[in-house]
């Protein structure tokens, strides 16, 4: 009687397998970890799961519970969608519309801020770069706190001049320039006039 009881048993567990197959999980799992460059042992540190147990379900030897995909799904910032289609029919369109977008600070004193942004795509849930519209405020160097991240990073001027730090350089910039850099370098910015100054900001690698 137990051998005919598990037969059925194992004949779900088939079709369960053979039904989230052309999802690849496994694969999805394992690029996300990888374009973060996060071994298994970080990401088990992060989601509470086992690195034994994510190390089976990017080798697709254990099929995935749903809690066990939000948990995962919270770390890298993706929809649980992203698991559950398959990717080659699927084309991202994400659009952000102006008055949906929020202004915040870029530091917790508001008034003191060099500058504050808007996310331009923050309705992408799979993002490879994050895109900001960036307004830069004319304030004290004293007020100024570099900071660095990994990744790259362009700036483009809309509107009025900017004074950015890299390293041990200054460069300064006005409207129509770019310029691009490697952000693990410690970097600052500021308005370079009275008035505020507007670009757009593309960084990638967070």
């Amino acid at each position: 009687m137990k051998d005919a009881k598990s037969a059925p048993e194992h004949k779900k567990t088939d079709v369960i397998e053979e039904s989230i197959r052309p999802f690849a999980i496994g694969e999805k799992l394992r690029s996300l970890r990888l374009r973060k460059s996060m071994g298994l042992a970080q990401l088990a540190a992060h989601t509470g799961l086992s690195a034994a147990m994510l190390s089976k379900l990017e080798n697709a030897r254990l099929v995935p519970t749903l809690p066990t995909l939000v948990r995962i799904a919270l770390v890298f910032n993706v929809g649980l969608d992203y698991f559950f289609t398959d990717m080659r029919k699927r084309h991202i369109v994400a659009i952000s519309r102006k008055d949906e977008r929020i202004k915040f600070p870029a530091d917790a004193k508001p008034k003191d801020a060099a500058y504050d942004f808007e996310s331009l795509n923050f309705r992408a849930n799979e993002r490879k770069l994050d895109a900001f519209l960036a307004h830069f405020h004319h304030v004290p160097p004293a007020n100024i706190t570099p900071h660095y991240h990994p990744g790259v990073e362009f700036l483009y001027i809309i509107d009025g001049g900017l004074e950015i730090s890299i390293g041990t350089e200054t460069y300064q910039l006005s409207e129509g320039d770019a310029i691009y850099f490697d952000s693990v370098q410690k970097h600052s910015y500021r308005s370079r006039g009275p008035g505020q100054c507007t670009a757009i900001v593309v960084t990638t690698g967070n």
